[in-house]
């Protein structure tokens, strides 16, 4: 059963205002796409792309930022799920897909503090761009994308939230991006495929 905080969560989404309308924006991929590649800056200063992770079994890309109280709520069980899902196979991938002129706290300088005071353990990349959130078709943050290991490149498997409950750092009832990375693993069909990411929209370049 979806909890009452995830449905006050998507209430408030879709009275939030966004900076560009999404009938803007391009539609991005859906599950079975082939996910699309890039290569973006890493706060270490190494370019990092899909291809950094073709020994992998799959990649949890999440489109996330500094500032979002979102965000912010999931970083929390973002580093958990790398903790968890990394030694089999399946690392966290973090791309910050904002303006910073928009956004200042989510600049390319803040990002580095960030991810040292977290303790990130896996790459959090600049979108500088934002041509690799408008290829996916990422809207909030956090979105995210998992991605699984095919023969050329990787697919797309699971698209949205982490869970049922973005107001609160604990955590939520129905882990929706554990479940699909567990049944990804097992080679089993994933169950709920797609669900409505829940966060602050994606701060767009004006120009």
């Amino acid at each position: 059963m979806i909890s009452r905080e995830y449905l006050v969560g998507l209430l408030a989404l879709m009275f939030s205002v966004s900076m560009m309308f999404s009938a803007d924006l391009p539609d991005g991929v859906k599950v079975g796409d082939k996910a699309p590649d890039f290569f973006l800056t890493n706060v270490d200063g190494q370019s990092v792309g899909l291809e950094t992770f073709k020994s992998t079994k799959g990649v949890i890309l999440v489109f996330t930022c500094n500032h979002c109280p979102y965000a912010i709520k999931y970083q929390d069980r973002i580093i958990a799920l790398h903790e968890k899902y990394a030694a089999k196979g399946v690392p966290v991938l973090a791309i910050n897909p904002n303006d910073p002129n928009v956004s200042p706290e989510d600049s390319y300088e803040k990002m580095k503090v960030r991810a040292e005071e977290k303790g990130f353990k896996f790459p959090y990349i600049f979108d500088e761009t934002q041509k690799t959130a408008l290829s996916y078709g990422a809207r909030r943050t956090p979105h995210v994308f998992l991605l699984k290991k095919a023969k050329t490149g990787f697919t797309v498997e699971y698209i949205g939230a982490i869970d049922d409950n973005a107001n609160d750092a604990a955590g939520g009832e129905e882990t929706f991006l554990s479940n699909a990375v567990d049944k990804m693993l097992e080679g089993q069909p994933i169950a709920v495929t797609t669900t409505k990411a829940i966060g602050c929209s994606i701060k767009w370049k004006k120009d």
